[in-house]
């Protein structure tokens, strides 16, 4: 039989992982290099990347759902240790595949939204939302947005560890199927359904609308009631 081409990934989910490969190491560097302005633009862009990707989580195609591969921590340890036995036809995230996922995105979902918030007045790098709290609550978000980031960076660190564990001494190709969005098989395998364009413009156009708020100042008058 010939090998045949399975549609896995789709857009909206290769959009999200490739824009979160380039966003993080790029807010790092314009934090260290003194660019805030770029920092914080940079920030609502993963902002709305961020809750695009969490809508698109809840209504998306198959693979790209949360319901579709968030298992129990039970599931995604068995799968760590090597006891869960996965289908090789199996497509979508593995289960402890699942929950990296969601953990790295709940570190970039915190890590913007105390962006919001931190900064100093006095030196004019503050985020949208930070005159909605006191001084001594951005301080403290603004230590916790330093620190979070290096907690993102371990999580990265040990999502990719496990991507090349499985692409190198697994033989699984994981890199190829998130450019292309599909793989190929062997014998014919159910592929990835349930997407549709439109509804994933809908979600980009409100998580980019959100984060549009917050960045104008909009979400701050209303929120402080002015």
């Amino acid at each position: 039989m010939l090998p045949q081409k399975t549609p896995i990934w789709d857009w909206p989910v290769r959009l999200s992982h490739w824009g979160f490969a380039l966003l993080v190491p790029t807010m790092w560097w314009t934090a260290e290099n003194g660019e805030m302005g770029w920092h914080m633009r940079l920030g609502l862009v993963l902002l709305a990347l961020v809750l695009f990707r969490i809508l698109w989580g809840l209504v998306g195609s198959q693979t790209a759902r949360f319901a579709g591969f968030l298992r129990t921590p039970i599931a995604g340890l068995q799968d760590l240790i090597g006891r869960h036995k996965r289908s090789p036809s199996a497509i979508g995230h593995s289960p402890s595949g699942g929950w990296s996922v969601a953990a790295l995105l709940l570190m970039m979902l915190a890590q913007a939204g105390m962006g919001l918030f931190a900064g100093d007045p006095y030196d004019g790098a503050t985020g949208p939302l930070n005159s909605l709290v006191g001084v001594m609550t951005a301080d403290w978000l603004t230590d916790w947005h330093e620190t979070g980031f290096w907690v993102l960076v371990a999580l990265i660190a040990l999502h990719l560890l496990a991507v090349f564990g499985y692409q190198f001494l697994g033989k699984r190709d994981l890199i190829g199927p998130m450019i292309t969005g599909s793989r190929t098989f062997d014998r014919p395998v159910a592929g990835n359904s349930g997407g549709s364009t439109f509804r994933a413009l809908v979600c980009l156009a409100l998580a980019g609308g959100v984060s549009m708020a917050i960045g104008t100042g909009m979400a701050a008058r209303w929120l402080g009631g002015g």
